[in-house]
C-alpha cells in the first residue's frame, strides 16, 4: 500500500524508539533534497524582492501550497525512515514579527531587525497584548490553509519561533540584550520571563489550531514527530554570553519553557556548544538537535560534543550534509540508540553512496 509523500504511519514506531533510546540496529535516517535556503524553495516567496521590506500583506498563504506539496513528493522516490510535514514559511520569523519587528528580506533568507527600546516601551510583551499583530494574523491564517490543504495527508507544525533571549535581543539590541543581565539583572530577568511565557503562548496557540498526527505532534523543519507536546526551543544568541551568564540567568529560563513541553527539544549550532554542559543540566529538554552547518567546525571537532549528548541520555538529532568519510566517523563513534541522522543532499546518487554507510 502507498501512502501520499511517503507518510507511512508504521513509521511512527522507529520515531518512538528514538524518544525512547532503545536498542536498535542502525540510527533513525532521512534524506532530503530541500535546501538550505528555504525562502528560495517557494516561488511565492522567492518573488519578495531582494533586501526590502518583508510585510504581512506580502505574504500570502495560499500561495505556498502547490509548491509545499511538490517538495514533500520526495517521500515518494526516497526511501529512509522518516515522516514529511509542513509548516508555515520557515524563512519569517514569526514570533519576532508579532512582537513588532520589521522584517528584511536577505539573499535565501530573511532576518527579523533588532530594535533598541527602553524599558518603558517593554511592559507589555504577551501575546495577549499582541493578539491584533498583522503578523499574528497571517502565521495563524498560514496554519489554517495547510491543515486544510493537508487532509490528514502530511502533518502540519509551528512555525520558525526563536527562544526568549533572542526575542530580547531583537527588542532590546544583541549588545544592550548582554549589558542588561550584567547592569540591570532584575529588569533583564523579569523580560526573560514574560518573553518564555510568551514563547510557551504563541507555540501553544499554534497546537490549538493543528490536528495531531497519528496521536502525536510534529516539527516540520526537521521531520520530527513526536509522541507528546512538542516545541522547537532555540537560543542563537547565547552565543554572546558568557557561560556564568547563561547558566545563572537563561538556564532557569530555558528549564521553564522545556517543563511546559512534554517533548522539547533544543535547536543548536557549533557556536553554543560552550554552554552545553549547562544545557544538559536541564532535564526537561528531552532530545538536542544540532546542525552541521555550511562552514562550521569539522565534523570530527563535533563528535566529543554529540557523543558528550548521548552520554547524558539524550536523543541526538542531527541534522548536515556529509561526505561519505564524515559519515563513516559518524557510524562508528556515535550510539545508535536514540540517534536520528537527518541528511541534506543534492541528488539520488549521494543517498545511493550513503545508505549502505548507514547500514540501510
Amino acid at each position: 500500500m502507498s501512502y501520499p509523500f511517503g507518510n507511512d504511519p508504521a513509521r511512527i514506531e522507529g520515531y518512538r524508539k528514538f524518544w525512547n533510546r532503545e536498542p536498535v540496529s542502525r540510527p533513525l535516517a532521512g534524506f532530503s533534497f530541500k535546501s538550505w535556503f528555504p525562502l528560495d524553495e517557494f516561488a511565492a516567496s522567492a518573488a519578495w524582492p531582494a533586501e526590502g521590506e518583508l510585510t504581512p500583506e506580502m505574504v500570502r498563504p495560499r500561495e505556498f501550497l502547490d509548491d509545499q506539496e511538490r517538495l514533500l513528493r520526495e517521500g515518494e522516490v526516497i526511501e529512509d525512515d522518516i515522516l514529511r510535514g509542513a509548516s508555515p514559511s520557515q524563512a519569517v520569523f514569526w514570533g519576532c514579527g508579532t512582537l513588532g519587528s520589521r522584517m528584511r528580506v536577505m539573499p535565501g533568507n530573511v532576518v527579523a531587525v533588532d530594535r533598541s527600546l527602553d524599558w518603558g516601551q517593554l511592559r507589555d510583551v504577551s501575546l495577549e497584548s499582541h493578539r491584533e499583530s498583522p503578523w499574528l494574523r497571517t502565521y495563524f491564517e498560514f496554519i489554517d490553509e495547510l491543515v486544510a490543504r493537508a487532509a490528514g495527508r502530511f502533518p502540519v507544525s509551528h512555525g520558525t519561533l526563536v527562544g526568549p533571549l533572542d526575542y530580547a535581543v531583537s527588542l532590546r539590541g544583541h549588545e544592550q540584550a548582554v549589558i542588561d543581565l550584567m547592569l540591570e539583572p532584575d529588569k533583564a530577568t523579569d523580560l526573560l520571563q514574560r518573553l518564555a511565557q510568551y514563547f510557551i503562548d504563541i507555540t501553544t496557540a499554534a497546537w490549538d489550531r493543528i490536528p495531531l498526527f497519528h496521536g502525536g505532534y510534529f516539527d516540520a523543519q526537521y521531520q520530527l514527530w513526536a509522541p507528546g507536546s512538542i516545541a522547537r526551543l532555540q537560543e542563537d544568541a547565547v552565543a554572546v554570553l558568557s557561560p556564568d551568564l547563561y547558566k545563572r540567568y537563561l538556564q532557569p529560563i530555558d528549564r521553564m519553557v522545556a517543563s511546559r513541553f512534554d517533548s522539547c527539544f533544543m535547536h543548536l549550532h557549533a557556536t553554543s556548544m560552550f554552554v552545553l554542559d549547562y544545557l544538559l543540566e536541564i532535564e526537561e529538554i528531552r532530545c538536542f538537535e544540532i546542525n552541521n552547518d555550511v562552514g562550521g567546525p569539522p565534523v570530527a571537532e563535533m563528535v566529543p560534543h554529540f557523543q558528550k549528548v548521548q552520554r547524558a541520555g539524550r536523543p541526538l538529532l542531527i541534522r548536515g550534509s556529509f561526505t561519505p568519510e564524515e559519515m563513516r566517523m559518524l557510524m562508528d563513534s556515535l550510539e545508535y540508540a536514540g540517534l536520528y541522522l537527518y541528511v541534506m543532499v543534492t541528488d539520488q546518487q549521494e543517498i545511493d553512496t550513503l545508505r549502505p554507510l548507514m547500514k540501510m
